[in-house]
């Protein structure tokens, strides 16, 4: 399976961590999340798409969660475990230029209450896979 998406999941650290997930003014509830460029990896591509979507540049790649097929437009998505060296708060807006510019408004969500409801049905099937990945990821 050859992934065309990179999915950057960054988790809060404490006992009981949190996802970090934000919300798309047009879009619902979502994870960061974009299109693998040429000759770049998906590790590349997310930490990429962390610092466009969230604006968060400091950060490394810790764990390659696995792949995924999303069953949309030809999606595969490569789910990217990302430590990020800054503290972050509890919430925040970011403004990007990708998608005609939108601000985004980031959250913390805990693994076991995800707003499913609040998302789009892909974004819902990609939480149920990545909580399960979470789960057997080591560490």
């Amino acid at each position: 399976m050859h992934p065309n998406k990179a999915c950057a999941v960054v988790l809060s650290p404490a006992p009981r961590p949190r996802l970090l997930l934000f919300r798309h003014p047009l879009a619902g509830v979502q994870l960061v999340k974009g299109t693998i460029e040429d000759a770049e990896t998906p590790a590349q591509a997310a930490v990429r798409e962390l610092k466009e979507e969230a604006g968060l540049s400091a950060s490394h790649i810790t764990v390659d969660l696995g792949c995924w097929e999303a069953g949309h437009l030809g999606q595969v998505w490569s789910f990217q475990l990302c430590q990020v060296n800054e503290p972050l708060p509890e919430c925040w807006s970011h403004h990007t230029l990708d998608d005609h510019g939108h601000d985004f408004e980031f959250f913390w969500a805990s693994l076991d209450q995800l707003p499913y409801a609040d998302c789009h049905p892909v974004f819902r099937r990609a939480l149920e896979f990545l909580t399960i990945a979470l789960s057997r990821a080591p560490g």
